[in-house]
Formats: C-alpha cells, sequence, structure tokens
C-alpha cells in the first residue's frame, strides 16, 4: 500500500519501522517541526523526522495540519491511507476523508480509556493493572473512531512509564501490519468504542510534585507512572537551601510507622508516608545524573528523622 505517515516520538519509530519493514510503500512523513533541546537550545528534528530522513523518505514539518497550504499538499498526495501515531496535532475532516481507505491512528490505552496526551503516564499513575494498544479508523473527535484491532499489555509492579512505552511501542508496531491487511481486504469497518471515557491530560510540573500525605501505594503509582519524564519531584533540605530532588523508582514495604510523612526513616531511603513506607530505589538531584538510593546517600546529607518536602 502507498502510505503517509504521521508521527513525532520515540514511540512512533518502531511504527514506521515496521510498515517499512512489512513492504508498505511510505510516500511521505508528516512530523512535528524541529524543536530547541539540551542546553544549547539548538533545533533538533523530532525522533521520526530523524529516522525518516536516514531512510531517505520525504518528511514534511508543517506548524499546523489545520493551515490551507499544509491541507492542500496533503491531498494532493496519491495515497491509499494514512497512518498517524502519537503525531501531536488534530487533524481537520478535509485531512481525515483524502486517502481513499481512511486515516488510522494507533493509540496506547484501551479506548475509551485514557483518551489524550498521556495515556502510558495516566493508566500507571491510576493504578490500572492492564493497559494495550489499538489501531482504530480516526474520526474528528479526540480517540473517538471505531477500534480495527487490540493489543494488551499486564502492567507490573517494576513497570514505570519507560518500561512501559518500551512494550506497547513493540506492541503497537506489530499490530500495524496485521490491521492494513485487514484495511485493504475491506474487512476493518471496526467496532465502536463501549464504556464511559476517561481524558489521559498532559501532566504539568506542579501535579508531578510527590504529597508525602497521600498512601505508599498511590504514591508508589505516582511515581512509576511518571518515571522518567517529566519525573515526579519533591524539596529536598540542603546547606545550600531547598533543591528539587526527582524520585525516578520506588517499591512499597510491608512496614508501618507514626513518623510524619515525608520523614526519612532507618535503612536506606525509607520515606513516611500518609499510609504506610515507601522506598525510594533511584533519585535524580537538579542538574545530576540519576542515581541508586545507596550512592545518593553516601554523598547526601540526609539523616533519619530529615524530612523531604
Amino acid at each position: 500500500m502507498r502510505l503517509a505517515f504521521m508521527g513525532t516520538p520515540e514511540f512512533a519509530v518502531k511504527a514506521l519501522a515496521e510498515l517499512v519493514a512489512s513492504g508498505h510503500e511510505i510516500v511521505c512523513v508528516y512530523s512535528q517541526p524541529p524543536a530547541p533541546k539540551g542546553r544549547g537550545q539548538v533545533l533538533s528534528p523530532s525522533p521520526v523526522h530523524s529516522f525518516a530522513q536516514s531512510l531517505g523518505i520525504e518528511v514534511r514539518t508543517p506548524k499546523s495540519m489545520k493551515a490551507s497550504d499544509a491541507i492542500a499538499e496533503f491531498q494532493a498526495l496519491d495515497i491509499d491511507a494514512c497512518i498517524v501515531v502519537a503525531y501531536g496535532q488534530i487533524l481537520k475532516k478535509e485531512v481525515l476523508d483524502h486517502p481513499p481507505l481512511g486515516c488510522f491512528n494507533l493509540h496506547a490505552s484501551l479506548l475509551p480509556r485514557w483518551r489524550g496526551a498521556a495515556p502510558i503516564q495516566r493508566a500507571i499513575m491510576a493504578g490500572d493493572t492492564h493497559t494495550g494498544v489499538e489501531v482504530m479508523r480516526m474520526s474528528e473527535g479526540l480517540d473517538e473512531g471505531a477500534i480495527i484491532l487490540t493489543g494488551r499489555e499486564e502492567i507490573t509492579a517494576e513497570d514505570t512509564a519507560q518500561t512501559l512505552h518500551d512494550k506497547l511501542a513493540t506492541l503497537g508496531a506489530s499490530l500495524l501490519p496485521v490491521a492494513l491487511a485487514a484495511i485493504e481486504r475491506g474487512g476493518a469497518a471496526g467496532q465502536e468504542q463501549v464504556g464511559e471515557p476517561t481524558y489521559a491530560k498532559k501532566i504539568t510540573s506542579e501535579e508531578a510534585r510527590i504529597d508525602w500525605n497521600r498512601p505508599a501505594r498511590d504514591l508508589d503509582f505516582h511515581i512509576r507512572g511518571l518515571s522518567p519524564f517529566p519525573g515526579a519531584w519533591c524539596l529536598l533540605q540542603t546547606p545550600k537551601g531547598e533543591q528539587r530532588l526527582k524520585v525516578l523508582m520506588s517499591r512499597l514495604t510491608d512496614e508501618a510507622t507514626g513518623e510524619t510523612p515525608g520523614t526519612r526513616l532507618i535503612g536506606g531511603l525509607k520515606i513516611a508516608t500518609g499510609g504506610g513506607v515507601i522506598e525510594l530505589l533511584r533519585v535524580q538531584r537538579e542538574g545530576k545524573a540519576a542515581q541508586d538510593a545507596a550512592d545518593f546517600l553516601n554523598g547526601a546529607a540526609l539523616e533519619p528523622g530529615d524530612i523531604l518536602l
């Protein structure tokens, strides 16, 4: 099939690679415009942009797919279908209606649960025990289309947003050639979504802050769901004042304590919460590399009884 592909982050790279490996012709790739990165704020292409260029595929980076010129250029493409994976822009009806077979989206949740921008993080943060990926026929509504194909994935107590991202990216990429074969045969009308939708809104820095008054179980979900980006954080008291500390991995303990929430307990980097004790396994000081808890404690002026804010 002749395809257009729209995607931006690393999650979409495996999907594009699988489509190419399956023999489909990628006529054109759309990705978000290059963005400033690093300390030097140098404009850098997205992971999908870089990968497509390495394969010699034409890449377009319109600032808005709602602009009339961007729509006209898309409508000029001779394609059978369009595949969208975490592109980051809303597509108008004029775009959705152009490919003869339609536009199809690979989404990282079991719809209608977690429609929107941050489905992987939200699934872990909510304590979901499973999630998945779905190929859906796109409509004008936000992730409201009919489901063509579903893959399910368990969420374990060791999963972070990164590990779950990687598993779902691989699973989703494997579904696309199967879904496209069904679409090409004309047998992919899809099933309408059933159930009450929930929405995976973008995560703000303030929302990522750790509230030690919450139960340890909820904080474990919170920490793992935000690791490594944007990273759950708290404030560490230092001789130079307060410093932001990201927490990248944690685990529950079976201990109980009557200490003030946020208090460091004896033995490792165990912290009292509003219900139980949580052990922090990997942390990152502001401006420093991530460290295991033992290495962090060797260099940190943090004693039992001290409080994280």
